[in-house]
């Protein structure tokens, strides 16, 4: 059922990174991509797939993760994504990529939270070091990076505190905790 995707898909960003995600399944991935909204059907996004551990070793320190947890540096060796999918928009087929990288995104990450994986949508990049790493061409704008494998942590949503506050958290125990606004907060009727 499409609710218990979406409740199941959160930003995970510790992962089982010995438990391998096939190429077969990001090929899998992209298609439910392919096959989603495109705004105009222009289609201009482009994927980069890598299930190896050597090109995810260049991908991994092209990425911040976790910008609430200032003393987090990301996932340790062993715990990093046993897989990525980069989102690219090709400049030659559109200038402007509106949501479509987005809608894409969200497609990849529910179809990976029905297959039992979790991931995280990064856009904070190193865009100039991740081209250099992968050599990417310049006609390709990097739009997001999409970490992925088995999840290695639990992420909790929880009701926002009296204080108002979105910021996740982390618990003595590693729980990743995720204040979301109540639903009759995020609906206005006029």
């Amino acid at each position: 059922m499409l609710t218990n995707l979406i409740h199941k898909n959160r930003s995970y960003r510790r992962f089982v990174q010995s438990a391998a995600v096939s190429r077969e399944t990001l090929v899998e991935l992209v298609d439910l991509a392919r096959h989603s909204p495109s705004g105009a059907n222009r289609q201009p996004l482009k994927f980069i797939l890598s299930a190896s551990p050597e090109t995810n070793a260049r991908i991994f320190p092209c990425l911040h993760w976790a910008g609430y947890l200032q003393d987090w540096l990301g996932p340790a060796e062993g715990e990093r994504p046993a897989a990525y999918i980069i989102i690219l928009g090709d400049t030659e087929i559109a200038r402007d990529f509106g949501v479509d990288h987005g809608i894409a995104a969200q497609s990849i990450m529910l179809g990976a939270a029905e297959r039992g994986l979790g991931g995280c949508m990064l856009g904070a990049i190193e865009r100039d070091a991740l081209r250099a790493a992968l050599d990417i061409p310049e006609r390709y704008a990097i739009l997001l990076v999409l970490a992925l494998g088995e999840p290695a942590e639990t992420v909790l949503l929880e009701p926002v505190g009296d204080d108002g506050s979105i910021r996740y958290w982390r618990d003595a125990a590693g729980v990743h905790h995720v204040p979301k606004r109540a639903l009759d907060d995020v609906i206005l009727d006029g």
